[in-house]
């Protein structure tokens, strides 16, 4: 009679595995899409601030032109990011040798002048500064619940360098 009793109960429990299933992967899917996103959009960030830095690298020293310095931060974003999606900027940044406070928004670091780095004097401070949105590098752009706040999210990336 006990050999009978599991029997009966797996056999009464044959419908509860899928439920139970339907009910928790599109959670579970949820999360991993959501893991998976977080982590590219890490990775691009990083990418970005890469390409500014080797970017400014080139640009502070002597010879070099704003045209050299924008082509070398997408010849490093087009391993991540297509080129045609990234907007490039290289600026004057003398505002953080005058101010005691400067405005530090991305809008205010975009309205800054721009900057020929071959006609610069030497110690002057500039800024390479790449920005891209979202909507143009996510794995999985329309995440249900999530796509519409990300969607307007911009990822950028900045470094800061003197010219010798």
């Amino acid at each position: 009679m006990t050999r009978g009793f599991p029997h009966r109960r797996f056999c009464t429990r044959q419908g509860t595995t899928i439920v139970e299933t339907a009910l928790v992967l599109p959670v579970f899917l949820f999360f991993v899409l959501g893991i998976i996103e977080f982590g590219h959009v890490l990775m691009v960030t990083h990418v970005l601030n890469s390409a500014c830095r080797q970017a400014a690298r080139i640009g502070s020293t002597a010879g070099n032109s704003t045209a050299t310095v924008r082509a070398k931060a997408l010849a490093v974003l087009g391993s991540a990011v297509h080129q045609n999606k990234v907007t490039v900027y290289v600026k004057d940044a003398g505002v953080f040798d005058t101010s005691s406070n400067p405005t530090v928004t991305a809008t205010a670091l975009e309205s800054m002048p721009n900057i020929e780095l071959s006609s610069t004097d030497p110690r002057h401070l500039f800024m390479v500064r790449a920005k891209v949105a979202y909507r143009d590098v996510a794995i999985v752009p329309d995440i249900p619940l999530m796509g519409s706040l990300l969607n307007h999210l911009t990822i950028q990336g900045q470094a800061f360098m003197r010219h010798e």
